[in-house]
């Protein structure tokens, strides 16, 4: 039974060993974009554009880095973006947190007070408030229109934008969302178990066992071949 115990360690070992770096380097990959959403074939670089948050204080985009950012460039006059911002909400509450926030950055030059009646009329609960009186966001960011909206990475480049209103709670785009968020957290590992740690601790004198290998023959006709090897 002992060798027997010390043949399944060995091979448990050798599993774990040829699994890790599988394991390590298999990243979620970003579900295919919505219609009208342009993605960038590399990431970027944005200028840091400056605004101020709901208290009045002066704040940028460099101060976001660390997580994925949804920013749209609204108003309050925009009729489209009237009608898209409940489904900005909805998305901020299904995937806001840590590792992603709707930025919903206001051009209005009237300020704080016409976005904080915007959205008490609406019921906006979820969304934080940004507003750009200056006007200068959108120059920077060569937004044509509003709505226009980015999709910025945890470094604070551009990943891709659309131009437009969008159904942002949609299944479709929050799984595109999700995809990036996911991409860019990064696969932890697990501690080692404590039978495969004892396997590479195991004396190297110990007997070898029989390992057995099993490929997929060439043919799918024909049955799998199986290789034995001493391990």
């Amino acid at each position: 039974m002992t060798g027997a115990r010390g043949c399944l360690l060995k091979l448990a070992a050798a599993v774990a060993i040829a699994l890790l770096p599988l394991a390590v380097s298999i990243q979620p990959a970003a579900a295919q974009a919505p219609a009208g959403f342009a993605v960038h074939e590399s990431p970027r670089p944005l200028p840091d554009i400056h605004f101020e948050n709901a208290q009045g204080e002066a704040m940028s985009l460099a101060e976001l880095r660390g997580k994925i950012v949804l920013l749209n460039i609204w108003a309050t006059w925009c009729a489209p973006c009237r009608r898209e911002m409940p489904t900005l909400e909805r998305l901020q509450a299904e995937l806001g947190g840590p590792d992603f926030e709707v930025v919903a950055l206001s051009i209005d030059r009237n300020g704080l007070s016409v976005v904080q009646e915007f959205y008490e009329e609406l019921g906006l609960r979820e969304l934080g408030m940004y507003v750009d009186t200056s006007g200068k966001a959108p120059r920077e960011l060569s937004a044509l229109g509003v709505p226009t909206t980015l999709l910025i990475d945890r470094e604070g480049n551009e990943l891709g934008r659309l131009a437009g209103p969008a159904e942002w709670d949609s299944p479709e785009m929050v799984a595109f969302i999700r995809g990036y968020i996911e991409q860019q957290s990064g696969a932890a590992s697990g501690p080692v178990s404590a039978e495969t740690q004892l396997a590479f601790d195991a004396p190297r004198s110990a007997a070898p066992c029989d390992l057995i290998e099993t490929f997929p023959s060439s043919d799918w006709k024909e049955p799998p071949l199986t290789l034995a090897r001493r391990y």
